[in-house]
């Protein structure tokens, strides 16, 4: 049963904020599940839409449009059905799509050498770096030496060239750790070699527009309207149950640390850029600034593992399993934890527990998730204003994924 046709899920959301939208019959345990992150976990405003099978059983949303709405001020507009939200990294799962469907297109081999495509990359030792390499963040280049200020890394030109002359941290394709802004130029770039367009009208034309998803890299002016400003939340306890890794060293130690690669990576932009300016969310950064609605994110996801209503089946059989087909893990020189990637997408583990070992998708630093789970059939997207620190497994969307394994149980 699709959520339009399901049971409203009105009510005061356990703590005076009210919750709008359908779950589909069996699915009131996500409903649950979402009144109690703005109750118990701190959400300001949020959405969350689950599809199974193609078809739509959750559409949820509520709070305020900006995080800093409070009630009785100009800024309290609410959340709305069509309310978007800048979803940082969770557009790098779009992005890594992107390849895969230049690949399955026979446009792009996975097992050819950057550089086929991209000459000037084959600098620094990194002639040998395979596409298959810069999409599992086995590239080596996490860091630029010389990072970027925000507004030299709107410049897809200087960002490219800034990679392209970096010489890795190791050697490609032996070790992993997370890209965690370089990834924007790393496949961005690709892109545009190949295709002769930006990854973000790429991704308009070719995903977004045909499948009627509100997901975008790089946002529109027109659209600017519907996306709400973005903050820092105070820390919350974790949720019960949630999965946690614990390395010998901690990803805050590591980013305290100025000269490691964690705060490197997290930096090759500085200073951090500010992601409620509208020329950044204009910007086409597909590591950090994708923008979608939780529905545009859930509805991406299911054409990747089957036919969605409305829209067209974006993967074959053969690329969703390449998609998931495990490219690196083990300890992330970035991340420290224990992480697992396929060709672009983290896949279900214990620094990012998704809903089943099949699963793949990639979390957004603070907050968002998209991900897709094909042996039930599950795509499932979050995203929320509220932006507290950690990079996976925040709490919020661990207790709707619990949820969500609780309706199909």
């Amino acid at each position: 049963m699709d959520a339009d046709a399901g049971r409203d899920a009105g009510g005061d959301g356990n703590g005076g904020t009210v919750v709008h939208g359908t779950v589909a019959e069996g699915f009131e345990p996500v409903r649950e599940a979402f009144a109690r992150n703005f109750a118990l976990l701190g959400d300001r405003g949020a959405a969350v839409a689950v599809y199974r099978h193609g078809h739509r059983v959750v559409d949820l949303w509520g709070g305020v449009r900006h995080v800093d709405g409070a009630a009785g001020t100009s800024a309290a507009a609410p959340w709305e059905r069509g309310t978007a939200q800048i979803v940082r990294s969770a557009a790098k799962g779009v992005a890594a799509a992107v390849i895969l469907l230049l690949h399955q297109r026979g446009e792009l081999d996975l097992d050819a050498p950057v550089g086929t495509y991209w000459p000037e990359y084959k600098t620094a030792g990194k002639e040998q770096t395979l596409v298959r390499d810069l999409l599992a963040h086995r590239a080596g280049v996490p860091v630029l030496d010389r990072p970027l200020t925000p507004e030299q890394a709107l410049d897809p030109v200087l960002g490219a060239e800034a990679v392209a002359a970096q010489a890795p941290a190791w050697e490609p394709g032996t070790d992993h750790g997370y890209h965690a802004q370089t990834y924007s130029w790393l496949t961005g770039e690709l892109v545009r070699r190949v295709t002769g367009r930006t990854i973000g009208a790429w991704i308009a034309s070719e995903i977004a527009g045909p499948l009627g998803a509100d997901l975008w890299v790089g946002l529109p002016g027109s659209e600017a309207g519907r996306v709400g400003r973005v903050g820092r939340l105070e820390a919350a306890p974790a949720a019960p149950g949630a999965l946690r890794t614990r390395p010998k060293r901690s990803v805050a130690e590591a980013y305290a640390d100025p000269e490691s690669l964690t705060r490197r990576a997290f930096g090759a932009i500085s200073p951090l850029p500010d992601e409620n300016d509208p020329a950044y969310r204009a910007a086409v950064l597909p590591a950090s600034n994708g923008i979608a609605t939780a529905d545009g994110l859930a509805r991406f996801y299911a054409s990747l593992i089957g036919d969605v209503d409305g829209g067209r089946r974006l993967f074959t059989p053969r690329t969703m399993e390449l998609a998931r087909t495990e490219q690196a893990a083990g300890p992330d020189r970035v991340l420290v934890v224990h992480t697992r990637f396929g060709l672009g997408h983290m896949l279900h583990g214990s620094a990012s527990p998704l809903l089943g070992d099949g699963s793949f998708g990639h979390p957004g630093r603070g907050g968002s998730l998209g991900f897709a789970d094909p042996e039930s059939g599950i795509a499932f997207g979050y995203v929320t204003n509220g932006f507290r620190s950690g990079v996976t497994a925040d709490p919020r969307a661990q207790a709707l994924i619990r949820a969500v394994r609780t309706a199909l149980a």
